[in-house]
């Protein structure tokens, strides 16, 4: 009986022990799909890269300069007449080439027109042609300084041809975030003038150009400009009239020296216009002369300020516009340059348009 119960208790232990185990599938295995890969070929676009092409810029301006304040008459001959140029206009059409990387040219001209009665000769301005031609030799060697000829025709009732080795020194100069130099040139000249007729009436002169330009914080801008240090050899014609009683020099030497201050302030901008005050002032020009036509030193100065407001709208990404009014004010003179005394203003203003390509 003892055996018969622990067998039956064995059954029952091993029965409960199957009945709790819990059934674990066997695992699936699933073959995945092999990857491939599929190589493209990529094509990348670049911009063709431009040589030099040939641009420049193209401007016509119309400028009208009304009566000096105190004008008694729009004539020349009138000694109490302030400035001798009155109520005349100015055609003016330039354009600049860069016809290579190197190489730009520029022509000027100028054509005047009196607007007073005719009657009256109210100004004596001088029709004026410039063609000036410029090669930029790059630096000289390893150093900073750039140097660039310049050959110059102008033709303004004589004629006069000349050639400039201007040298920049700009990148040696004095920089900072409050001054800046622009341009700090030095330039050997010649230069030959002789008259329509091409007589003996001619002129040789060997001299040194100077020009200095500094931009400032506020708008402001200085330049130092010594536009004439030259050494002149005449021909006979130019002094063969003997000028109270003595015969001057064919030889002279002469200075002249112009400085100005610019300002400029933008009040109104957007896309397309701009409005602004704009004025220059200074010496135009202070000038030496030696032993000079009646065989005596002189020094004869001219000070003025041309403040004025001007409008700018940029029709098309090539196209501006432009008009400006505003006054010249400075020391007309009567008989003697080199007095300050006889301050006038003179209105003007001008309109016309600049294209580039």
């Amino acid at each position: 009986m003892k055996r018969l119960a622990l067998l039956l208790g064995s059954l029952l232990v091993v029965s409960a022990a199957a009945s709790a185990k819990e059934v674990v599938p066997a695992p699936v295995v699933v073959e995945e799909a092999p990857v491939q890969v599929v190589e493209k070929e990529v094509i990348v676009y670049r911009d063709k890269e431009e040589g030099f092409r040939p641009n420049g810029t193209v401007g016509v301006e119309y400028r009208y300069y009304d009566k000096t304040e105190g004008q008694e008459r729009n004539v020349l001959d009138n000694e109490n007449n302030w400035n001798k140029n009155n109520r005349y206009s100015r055609l003016q059409l330039e354009t600049n080439i860069n016809m290579t990387e190197n190489q730009t040219l520029n022509l000027r001209s100028r054509t005047y027109n009196g607007l007073a009665q005719e009657s009256e000769r109210n100004y004596s301005k001088t029709d004026q042609t410039r063609v000036q031609y410029y090669y930029n030799h790059g630096l000289l060697g390893d150093s900073k300084v750039n140097f660039t000829s310049r050959v110059e025709y102008v033709k303004e009732g004589d004629q006069k041809l000349s050639y400039q080795a201007r040298f920049n020194f700009a990148d040696y100069m004095f920089n900072n975030d409050y001054v800046k130099t622009t341009d700090f040139t030095l330039a050997p000249y010649y230069k030959y003038t002789w008259a329509d007729e091409n007589s003996s009436d001619y002129d040789n002169e060997v001299g040194l150009y100077f020009n200095m330009v500094h931009e400032l914080p506020f708008g402001f801008a200085t330049q130092l400009e010594v536009d004439t240090l030259g050494y002149h050899h005449y021909g006979n014609d130019v002094y063969s009239e003997v000028i109270d009683g003595h015969r001057p020099s064919d030889k002279n030497t002469t200075l002249g020296v112009n400085f100005y201050i610019t300002q400029n302030t933008v009040l109104y901008t957007n896309e397309k216009v701009t409005v602004d005050f704009f004025v220059e002032a200074g010496y135009d020009s202070l000038s030496w002369k030696d032993k000079h036509e009646t065989g005596t030193n002189s020094v004869e100065y001219e000070l003025k300020a041309d403040p004025q407001l001007r409008l700018f709208y940029q029709a098309t990404p090539n196209v501006q516009l432009f008009a400006l009014a505003g006054a010249e004010y400075r020391n007309w003179t009567r008989t003697e340059e080199s007095s300050a005394s006889n301050w006038r203003w003179q209105p003007f203003a001008a309109t016309g348009f600049n294209v580039s390509f």
